[in-house]
Order: structure tokens, then C-alpha cells, then sequence
């Protein structure tokens, strides 16, 4: 085995194992201080059940998913811009969560407030990227190149902003974002491997790690939701590697879950806004929907999971096979 395979494990193995040991705790102290989940008067019925659940399990497991891999095979830029990047995501959502455990209220910040955060966050990731290119430009698979640093800020800005809102979208049912994110993680740990990126393989290992291990205590009936704070670190890691890896794209196929909840959302509103009132979906993002049409939430959840899989699998076979 090979000291960037060991890291890998190690850093996968510390992620859960910190996650599972600290868990208790965690969630120990989020009852004391009566943090739960405000779930929305308008969400599906059987989910009002859930209110008071303790959230913000990601203001554990995406630091520990940080934490292991810190001890990398080998440190790099792109492994602190990495870093800071989930940070300033887990940051955002973290305080988006505080907003809502302190108003008692299900509506954190504003949307404009959170688009100006990931703005800012997404143009220091741009400009990063465009300064470490011999020519500043984009590659679009089938059209080719597309040279300037506004295309880089551009792309850069939809990956950041898109990626985070759409994890955090798909964060509905018990442990459905965490096991959709869990495939994706895992194949840009073998992406990295394969590319000599051994500081990022280990950086993917130890968030999916920590995934997995808050995974065992967020599957149905879930004990802790991984609130904003967890979904939009998760959101921010996977962006972050796509980004530093050059497969924005990639990403768009391995993720595609999260693709399919924002844009369930974004038809659902747009429709109704045009037809002032009538829906294309039961309920968006669009596991309401399937939820609504008589399956358990545990069906919906597993059968995302597969999906993410196979998504997850086949973007590793374009990848390697040079298409993406």
C-alpha cells in the first residue's frame, strides 16, 4: 500500500471514527440548549412530527471531516484554499442555522445575504484558480475553450453558489443528503488518487469519513439533522474539489441528485408564479413529491442513495475514459 492510500484510509477512518465518538456528546448538548429543527407549517404533514429535533450536526462532523485531513500526505495551496472555502460555506450555514435556533423561527438569513456571502466566497476561488493558469479561461466538454478570468469568476461563482444551495435543497428527508453526498465524495477521492492529488484525496477521504459517521446517527428515524451548517460545508467541499480538479462538469453528472432537487424547485416556483397557482410537482424540491405520491421517506431516500451511486460510478467512467 502506498503512503497516499494510507493516508487516504487514515484520514477516512479518523473522520468517522472522531464523528461516532463525538456524536453523542454533541447531540447531548444540543438538547440541554433546546436547538431543534423548525420544520415549516406548509412541508408535508408527517414531517411535523420531527420539530424539536436536534440540527446542526454539522457544526461537528464537517470540522472533523477538516480535521482528518490535516495530518495529509502532503500540505499544498489548493489544500488550504480547499479549507477555507468549506469553512466559509459551514460558516454561512452555520449562521444561518444560529438565525433560526435563536428567532424560533424555520427561516434563517435572507437570500440576498447568502448570495452576497457565496459571491464572495466563489470570486476569491476565481480569482485563485485564474492566477494559477498559464491562460485564464474555461473548458467546456464539446465547445472547447473559452479564454478570459470572466468566464473562470463566472463558472467558478455557479459552482460555488449552485453546489451548496443545491445539497443544502436536497437535505429533506433523514440521512438523504449525507448518503447522496457520500457517493460523490467518494469518487473524487479516486479521482484525486489517480491524478497524483494525493492532499486532495485525503481532504475528500476525511469529509467522507465524517459523512459517514454522522450518517449512523442521521439515517430514519433521524436523532440530529445536519442542518445549513452541514449542508452547505458539504456543498463547499464538493465544489471546492471539482473546481481544483478542473471537472466542474464532472460534477454536474456525479451530482446529480442535487441537480435534480434544485431544479425541482426552480420549475416548481417558476410555474406557479406564471399560472398564479398551479404546480407541476406535489411538493418540491421534488423528494416531497415522491413522498407525497405514497412512498415512505425511507423508499425515497434509499432509492436516491442507488441513484447517487450510479451517477457517481458512471462519472468515473467518463472521466477516466477522457470524456469528462
Amino acid at each position: 500500500m502506498t503512503p497516499e492510500v494510507q493516508s487516504v484510509c487514515f484520514a477516512a477512518s479518523m473522520g468517522a471514527g472522531l464523528t461516532v465518538l463525538g456524536m453523542p456528546a454533541f447531540l447531548a448538548g444540543m438538547r440541554r440548549l433546546g436547538w431543534g429543527q423548525k420544520v415549516r407549517e406548509e412541508g408535508p404533514k408527517d414531517h411535523q412530527s420531527k420539530s424539536g429535533t436536534p440540527t446542526m450536526g454539522g457544526g461537528l462532523f464537517v470540522p472533523v471531516g477538516l480535521l482528518a485531513s490535516f495530518w495529509a500526505y502532503q500540505w499544498s495551496g489548493d489544500l488550504v484554499v480547499l479549507w477555507i472555502l468549506t469553512l466559509g460555506s459551514w460558516a454561512l450555514g452555520l449562521t444561518d442555522d444560529l438565525t433560526k435556533v435563536m428567532r424560533n423561527r424555520n427561516l434563517g438569513l435572507k437570500a440576498r445575504h447568502k448570495i452576497v456571502i457565496q459571491t464572495a466566497l466563489s470570486l476569491a476561488m476565481g480569482i485563485y484558480l485564474a492566477c494559477r493558469m498559464p491562460e485564464p479561461g474555461i473548458e467546456i466538454p464539446g465547445l472547447g475553450f473559452l479564454p478570459g478570468i470572466p468566464w473562470v469568476l463566472l463558472l467558478t461563482w455557479l459552482v460555488v453558489a449552485g453546489t451548496t444551495n443545491a445539497v443544502n435543497l436536497t437535505d429533506g428527508l433523514d440521512g438523504l443528503a449525507a448518503g447522496s453526498v457520500l457517493s460523490t465524495l467518494g469518487a473524487y477521492t479516486l479521482i484525486c488518487l489517480a491524478a497524483g492529488r494525493a492532499d486532495l484525496a485525503v481532504a475528500g477521504a476525511g469529509m467522507a469519513g465524517a459523512t459517514l459517521g454522522f450518517l449512523w446517527f442521521n439515517c430514519f428515524p433521524a436523532r440530529i439533522f445536519m442542518g445549513d451548517t452541514g449542508s452547505m460545508g458539504l456543498g463547499g467541499v464538493l465544489a471546492g474539489l471539482a473546481l481544483l480538479t478542473h471537472t466542474p462538469f464532472l460534477l454536474v453528472l456525479m451530482g446529480g441528485i442535487y441537480v435534480m432537487e434544485a431544479l425541482s424547485v426552480m420549475l416548481q416556483v417558476s410555474y406557479f408564479k406564471l399560472t398564479r397557482g398551479k404546480r407541476i410537482f406535489r411538493m418540491s424540491p421534488i423528494h416531497h413529491h415522491f413522498c407525497l405520491g405514497g412512498l415512505h421517506e425511507v423508499q425515497v431516500t434509499q432509492r436516491m442513495w442507488m441513484g447517487s451511486l450510479v451517477l457517481a460510478l458512471a462519472g468515473l467512467y467518463l472521466h477516466f475514459g477522457g470524456v469528462l
